[in-house]
């Protein structure tokens, strides 16, 4: 389904697929030969959204744009089930396997892959052909990788890239309350959006 969002509609290449179950809302563009499978979210939450060619997002994935970090993905890059790809940009070649989470501001080169369950950090730039193994964290710029266990490690880098800016707009000393109330004020909005016949 197609939706009109913040005054934006998606754009979609006539050779693109999206399948009756999955959204696309607001500032999207869809490239030739690109799938967008079952249960698939694919929103402009308040910054672009530009899928390149022959992209497969598959089942319950969902790929946010954000203010002040759009989501660029290139050409012939896999989105997993249930990944999360969050206002970043993703490079050619890209493989971002099932239930992977790359955050707000990551860069992903050309080539890499960022395997099941693995994460990329807020501000990250992972190098191209660079590979997160399974649910490992990559963290930093240029990224360092951590396997799950070592979290005083990394979160001795993450804190320093500004999550709460970065993801909410938030600044530092904002508290659950302030971010979540700002939250809901942000996805209230939505209560306008219009579906849009295909």
């Amino acid at each position: 389904m197609l939706f009109e969002s913040r005054g934006a509609h998606p754009r979609v290449d006539p050779d693109a697929l999206v399948a009756a179950s999955a959204i696309v809302s607001g500032d999207v563009t869809i490239g030739p030969g690109s799938r967008i499978m079952h249960g698939a979210v694919v929103t402009a939450e308040d910054g672009p959204i530009v899928i390149g060619a022959n992209v497969v997002v598959l089942e319950n994935a969902v790929i946010r744009g954000r203010a002040g970090n759009p989501a660029i993905i290139g050409d012939d890059v896999m989105v997993g089930p249930h990944a999360h790809v969050n206002g970043c940009t993703v490079g050619s070649g890209v493989f971002i396997a099932t239930g992977a989470s790359v955050f707000p501001g990551a860069v992903i080169g050309d080539g890499a892959e960022v395997r099941i369950n693995a994460v990329v950090q807020v501000n990250t730039r992972l190098s191209a052909g660079a590979v997160v193994p399974i649910s490992w964290v990559a963290v930093g710029d240029p990224a360092q990788l951590f396997s799950p266990d070592r979290h005083d490690e990394i979160w001795a880098v993450q804190r320093e890239l500004d999550f709460v800016g970065t993801v909410y707009g938030a600044g530092a000393g904002a508290t659950m309350s302030d971010i979540m109330q700002s939250q809901s004020a942000f996805y209230g909005e939505r209560r306008s959006d219009t579906e849009l016949l295909s």
